[in-house]
């Protein structure tokens, strides 16, 4: 099957996003499928075969956090001539309401059944209101909706009244759960390891959550060490953290995925203090399938994925005391750790790329025997055809 997908945000930026189009192309790349991916990138070297750069990103302001997206012309011809190139069987958007690559191939595809899959629990905002009745007859174009987690699928009943499959992001599970733990993370019963992974100077991650919290865990283990790995400046909240928080951190900075696995096989407990704009929580998922007993805010989203709290620790979203209880608690526990270590691996194999993809899979054979039956649709032209499809010749 040839199949395109593209991804909004740039590819060569850690993200949740960009990791799972990564790991589907190349799940059906070894499967024997032609994959393309389209995606900005600030580099064009050094980028797998299958990758085509949508243009360099810019900074934009969206859900909580910063997302580096292209738009525009340049964008719009590169998507034309990709999507022309490619003739594709099915065509695999991924976050199509952003403005981005992805609603512009959205704008631009013509004979291609369409797949879209929503990441985001956040699809709405003034400017995509306003923009509605003109996005109206794109969005019809998508044969097939799949939403990451039931807060996804809300929202897009909610505000795009739409149904969608539900199909979670995947994790490649035998990774993790044959990760090496790195002796100089690994913690005791005296002085246990704590991590946290995520973007230190985005709020919502929660890592002031986790240093506070910290506080009540010292007390009954003055040697605990928290582990902080991820991209971003810790050092604006540890400037105001408690002193003994600050000697008992260790902020590794951006880790490899190797590493990453590691550290989660590594740690005694996995910390998710996430203050929302959460859809999914693929972290959580990698750590259950290393070994960490997760400790995550009652999200809607992370308790989904801790299937009600049976297979992790959930405590009060925000709250530094509740997570600092919960810790203690689980770390007085060993017998309690040990049972959701297995849960959690187990719980962890849901996830794995091989089931996810097949259910992928099934959407587009779906998508792609319905539009077998359909007549054909006229190619847009005029003015409105040119916007939508590209101007010929250019951009580069």
């Amino acid at each position: 099957m040839r199949i395109g997908m593209v991804c909004p945000y740039a590819w060569d930026v850690p993200g949740g996003v960009q990791f799972h189009v990564r790991d589907l192309a190349e799940h059906f790349i070894a499967r024997g499928h032609e994959v393309s991916v389209l995606a900005p990138a600030d580099q064009e070297e050094g980028l797998p075969a299958y990758f085509t750069s949508s243009g360099r990103p810019v900074a934009v302001r969206y859900n909580g956090s910063v997302a580096r997206l292209t738009f525009g012309p340049v964008t719009s011809a590169r998507v034309t001539r990709w999507l022309e190139a490619g003739r594709f069987e099915v065509l695999h958007l991924h976050e199509p309401m952003n403005p981005s690559a992805a609603l512009m191939a959205l704008w631009a595809s013509t004979d291609e059944p369409v797949v879209a899959t929503f990441h985001s629990s956040v699809v709405k905002s003034r400017a995509l209101q306003a923009a509605h009745p003109l996005l109206r007859p794109s969005l019809e174009k998508i044969r097939g909706r799949i939403a990451v987690s039931q807060e996804a699928r809300a929202n897009m009943r909610r505000y795009l009244r739409a149904e969608s499959f539900i199909i979670p992001n995947g994790v490649r599970v035998d990774r993790f759960r044959d990760a090496r733990p790195r002796e100089g993370w690994c913690g005791t019963a005296e002085a246990p390891t704590l991590a946290f992974l995520g973007r230190c100077d985005e709020p919502r991650k929660g890592l002031g959550v986790a240093l506070r919290a910290m506080r009540d865990v010292l007390d009954e283990h003055p040697t605990a060490r928290l582990l902080v790995a991820g991209p971003g400046d810790a050092s604006v909240l540890l400037r105001d953290a408690d002193p003994r928080v600050v000697r008992s951190t260790e902020v590794l900075g951006v880790v490899t995925e190797e590493d990453k696995a590691s550290l989660l096989a590594s740690v005694d407990a996995y910390l998710a203090p996430h203050l929302g704009g959460e859809s999914f929580g693929i972290v959580l998922v990698e750590a259950m399938a290393a070994g960490a007993t997760v400790v995550a805010s009652d999200l809607p989203a992370f308790t989904d994925v801790l299937d009600g709290g049976r297979t992790g620790v959930l405590f009060e979203t925000g709250s530094a005391d509740a997570l600092g209880h919960a810790v203690l608690d689980l770390l007085a526990d060993p017998e309690r750790r040990r049972t959701l270590r297995a849960l959690g691996q187990d719980r962890a194999r849901v996830f794995d790329w091989g089931v996810v993809a097949d259910r992928v899979l099934a959407v587009y054979e779906t998508v792609i025997a319905g539009a077998d039956g359909e007549p054909d649709q006229p190619t847009p032209t005029g003015l409105w055809g040119r916007l939508v499809r590209g101007v010929p010749g250019g951009g580069s």
